[in-house]
């Protein structure tokens, strides 16, 4: 399975694999090793969503894309409009509102999921950090992006503190996204779609998929 190019040679290996990798990852001491045993999650795009599929059945997979464009993302909208209206928030309502191509900023998308960060604000936590992060701090927290030609490796050596995942955005500018990586543990692997919602849809698994807490920052 490791060396193989077939995808879905590799997609039926994993599907055969998937109870031992479950307990690796509630295993404290294997849970380190996961992507040493399964490099393939590494250059292989599709596998988180469809361990999650194993996980929760196939119709919990969908249920996020379906849900934000008809539902959730207006009622975010409505929302935000109760909030001060700072100069972030004023550029992301704005821009995911907009209905034609983004000029400034991030995409529609991704824009209306940066307010949501606005209305659910990070809480304290720990003595030593009494405050709350701002808004734009925490979006940090979610999404990172670096331009095209930027180098991934350099990316990942630079972390030089234990982040939860987060999605790497790689492009011309932010409203160009044509590729998403989910980081977690110096590693990046690659979204299965460039799609930002579907990206956002794979990290939301990723933390099932690989047992990970979600940021303190962002709850």
């Amino acid at each position: 399975m490791k060396h193989t190019a077939d995808e879905a040679t590799v997609k039926e290996k994993m599907k055969q694999t998937f109870t031992y990798r479950q307990d690796m990852v509630h295993d404290p001491v294997k849970s380190s090793e996961l992507f040493t045993a399964f490099p393939r999650f590494l250059d292989i795009a599709g596998l988180i969503d469809q361990d999650f599929g194993l996980m929760f059945g196939d119709a919990a997979t969908t249920k996020f894309l379906e849900r934000w464009p008809t539902i959730y993302k207006q009622k975010v909208l409505e929302q935000s409009r109760g909030l001060t209206q700072t100069a972030d928030l004023q550029d992301l309502v704005q821009n995911a509102e907009c209905t034609t191509d983004v000029e400034n900023g991030w995409d529609s998308d991704m824009s209306s999921i940066l307010v949501l960060v606005h209305l659910l604000p990070p809480s304290p936590h720990g003595c030593k950090r009494p405050g709350k992060l701002s808004a734009r701090q925490a979006s940090g927290r979610l999404v990172k992006f670096i331009k095209t030609g930027t180098s991934i490796q350099g990316h990942l050596d630079g972390i030089v503190e234990s982040l939860q995942p987060y999605l790497l955005a790689v492009g011309t500018q932010k409203s160009q996204i044509h590729k998403y990586f989910i980081v977690i543990d110096k590693h990046a692997i690659p979204c299965k779609s460039p799609d930002t919602l579907a990206c956002f849809d794979e990290l939301f698994k990723a933390h099932f998929v690989f047992g990970t807490s979600y940021n303190q920052d962002l709850v």
